[in-house]
């Protein structure tokens, strides 16, 4: 059976005294690609500049060192001899192969999305980028002191091991969202929180344990996969850093996290400059 309609609400009266339906609810519009923008850029340039590498003969499976030293990645040598610091930024967007890439970018892809909300497109470009340098910065530093031995001083920069990849930044979304996801602003039980915390936890640790064991392996065996743990522990570091005076988005008023933003961004750029300048100064 039909329901009359309100006639004795005057919201639904003409001055004529004829029924006037109510206007139709308003559709909220669904989330569209651009609910997480900074994600799904990362994710396509890093695909995007691996199928140029492999459109310029670069090999799928294992492309070597000077052709990942060809496409910016990083090198102890090439940075600190030569002076091209673009490396510390371009390498974390270079990848030795398709399962390199993929791996990292289901990584991106699944804490790009759970962080985006957090602290928005800016801050996850901002983390990327920001969190990768870090880790290639370390990474570079660390190479520095292992390999510079006296066949240095003839500029033999084949010594130096080719960095590359998005893992450090990786790691240090992962470092951020551990620090964001203890915030007491989010409209979220507890509960769920812990439980997404823990697993972002687990995903960090399982990883640079996983890195570190290869890594061992690998010298032992003086052959096989090679992984840069400084860029992943770099990226981390950063991360948590990057985080500590941030608050989410979700939860907190937009002056609030603009300017906790900011401070975070003045901070970590700050320590990089100062890092990086203390490794331009290092005796060649």
């Amino acid at each position: 059976m039909g329901s009359s309609p309100p006639t004795s609400d005057p919201e639904f009266l003409r001055p004529d005294g004829s029924f006037n339906p109510p206007p139709p609810p308003v559709r909220r519009p669904r989330r569209s690609w651009s609910y997480a923008p900074a994600t799904y850029v990362l994710v396509g340039i890093n695909c995007l500049v691996f199928l140029v590498m492999v459109a310029h003969h670069v090999s799928v499976g294992n492309p070597t060192s000077d052709q990942l030293l060809y496409w910016g990645a990083d090198n102890a040598g090439n940075v600190l001899l030569q002076g091209q610091w673009w490396r510390i930024v371009t390498a974390m967007f270079v990848h030795v192969g398709i399962l390199h890439l993929a791996t990292n970018m289901w990584c991106l892809w699944n804490l790009g999305l759970l962080a985006e909300p957090l602290m928005g497109s800016t801050g996850v470009l901002a983390v990327y980028i920001l969190t990768g340098a870090a880790g290639n910065l370390l990474s570079t530093c660390v190479n520095w002191f292992w390999f510079n031995q006296d066949w240095v001083k003839f500029h033999d920069l084949g010594v130096f091991p080719a960095g590359a990849g998005a893992s450090g930044a990786v790691f240090g979304i992962a470092g951020a969202l551990i620090i964001l996801l203890k915030s007491h602003r989010l409209p979220v039980p507890p509960q769920e929180l812990h439980k997404l915390r823990k697993s972002v936890i687990y995903f960090a640790a399982i990883n640079l344990v996983l890195g570190l064991s290869i890594s061992f392996g690998t010298m032992v065996a003086h052959s096989g996969l090679s992984i840069d743990n400084m860029a992943h522990l770099g990226g981390f570091s950063c991360g948590l850093l990057f985080a500590a005076p941030m608050v989410p988005r979700i939860g907190s008023s937009r002056d609030l996290f603009l300017f906790r933003l900011r401070v975070a961004l003045v901070l970590v750029i700050g320590i990089l400059v100062l890092f990086g300048f203390y490794l331009a100064q290092l005796p060649r």
